[in-house]
Order: structure tokens, then C-alpha cells, then sequence
């Protein structure tokens, strides 16, 4: 016997519903609520592309907004790293420099989003095109950013050469929060990449419920795609930006929301 769980998703402004059919194994007692808790990265072995992207778009949106930065950076042909490591190194180690100069400025300590992309050649898997995309949050100027893309020629000296080419834009949100950047940093290019973040970002929270939809409410609303004031009394404060509803033989329907804070600000 199956039941419809309905999985809440809150990532800052922003809201995902999954509503889906359950085998009825794990089910609170009728009228319990689930608590909410904290989303985790989905572990390495068993990750899948849609999983990881899904996680690193709620976790963008959940940290940052239209007063963050998003930051690109190459590497001149004389500074090119000679192992992905020590891309890993360098770019950490201007991070550092970024977070010491906020610290210096009376500024929140540095969040960010880092993720690495490269390509390799030759036998012993030479790293080629290494850039680094970071999300950060807003404070410092665009100018400092990336002046800190720099290094000092020789110990004691001032003069500083820069390491390559670099990048800093403001993000720009739209109703789906900044998912297409998101989207377009975690997509599959011919390369690899990785990715990682500061510790002391922003969790998405998850809460679960058992009891709020039957099979036969999830199928109606499943057909009725236009119903956009249907979702919007059933999660006031928000508004809809995306309806998915997927069929399986096995299972039945699936639905899946989209949703954003319905304020003044969300909506100019």
C-alpha cells in the first residue's frame, strides 16, 4: 500500500515541493509532524548528476542574493598550475586573502561557492584550462576582489604580479533565485571539475509530511496544470514559478514545485 509524501524544501526566499508516492514502511502516526531538519550533500558514491546539481542549486539559493559576487579567474601561461592540486592551493590560498581583507574592513567573515573546472592531455594526465568560479558574498569592492587575484613577485617586496585573468559581477536573481548560474556551473562540459564551500554556509532545511495529500488530490492537480492559485493557497507567502508533474506505471503521479517568497521585494 502506498501513501503521498509531501517534502518541503526551504532554501532562502525560495521553496521546493516534492509530492510523491511512498511505500508505506516509514510513516509517522497520523497528525505527527515531522521535524524539520537540515539537507546534507549528498554522499560521493552514491551521487548522480541531477542529485548533485539539485543540491548546489538549493544551496546557492539558500546563501547568497542580488548583494553577492560572482567571481571567475584563469591563469596566466607562466603561472598555470602543474597538477590540479596546486590549482586547488593557489586558488584557497587568494580565498584567504579575500576573507583577511574583509576581516580588515569590519566585514562578515567570507562564504562562498567554489567550483573548479579542467581539462587534461597526455599520458600522465596533464591539468589544461584550469579557471575557478566562486560565488561570495558581497561586501568588499569588485576592484579589491580581484586585486587580490594577485602575488608578490619576491618576499619583502610590495610590487604584486597578477596570476592570470579575473572576473567579479554582482549576481543577478530572478524568480528562480541565481538557478541558471547555478545550472551553468555544474553543467557536464567534455572536462572535470569539483567543487567545494566554506563551512559556515547556510544548510537547506527539509520537513516531510505523510498526511496532507491523497493519491486522488495529487492526480487531479497533476492534470490540471494551469491551477497556479491551487498551489499558492496550499503555501501561502509564496508563488509559483514552476509545476512539473511526472507519471510513472509503477508509482502513479509525482508533482514537483517551485516556489518563491511573495513580497514586495521578491517582486520588483
Amino acid at each position: 500500500m502506498k501513501y503521498i509524501r509531501e517534502k518541503k524544501i526551504y532554501c532562502g526566499d525560495y521553496l521546493e515541493v516534492d509530492i510523491i508516492p511512498r511505500a508505506r514502511t516509514e510513516i509517522v502516526q497520523k497528525g505527527k509532524r515531522h521535524k524539520k531538519k537540515k539537507l546534507s550533500a549528498p554522499k560521493q558514491k552514491n551521487l548522480n548528476e541531477k542529485n548533485a546539481r539539485r543540491y548546489f542549486i538549493q544551496l546557492a539559493n539558500t546563501n547568497f542574493d542580488k548583494n553577492d559576487l560572482h567571481v571567475s579567474t584563469t591563469y596566466s601561461d607562466d603561472e598555470l598550475p602543474k597538477t590540479i592540486e596546486d590549482a586547488e592551493r593557489e586558488i584557497k590560498n587568494y580565498l584567504r586573502r579575500v576573507d583577511y581583507r574583509r576581516k580588515k574592513e569590519g566585514l562578515d567573515p567570507l562564504k562562498y561557492l567554489l567550483v573548479t573546472e579542467y581539462q587534461t592531455e597526455g599520458i600522465g594526465e596533464t591539468p589544461i584550462r584550469i579557471h575557478h568560479h566562486i560565488m561570495m558574498n558581497g561586501g568588499l569592492d569588485r576592484d579589491v576582489v580581484e586585486s587580490l587575484w594577485s602575488r608578490r613577485k619576491k618576499k619583502g617586496v610590495k610590487n604584486k604580479k597578477s596570476i592570470g585573468f579575473v572576473n567579479t559581477d554582482r549576481l543577478q536573481p530572478d524568480e528562480y533565485g541565481i538557478e541558471a548560474l547555478s545550472r551553468y556551473l555544474m553543467k557536464n562540459p567534455k572536462g572535470k571539475k569539483r567543487w567545494s564551500s566554506s563551512k559556515n554556509l547556510e544548510r537547506p532545511e527539509s520537513r516531510n509530511n505523510d498526511h496532507k495529500y491523497t493519491k486522488r488530490q495529487v492526480e487531479k492537480a497533476a492534470k490540471n496544470s494551469e491551477d497556479r492559485t491551487y498551489w499558492e493557497k496550499q503555501y501561502p507567502g509564496y508563488w509559483l514559478t514552476e509545476f512539473t508533474p511526472v507519471y510513472n506505471d509503477l508509482t502513479g503521479w509525482s508533482i514537483y514545485l517551485k516556489m518563491r517568497k511573495n513580497d514586495r521585494e521578491n517582486k520588483t
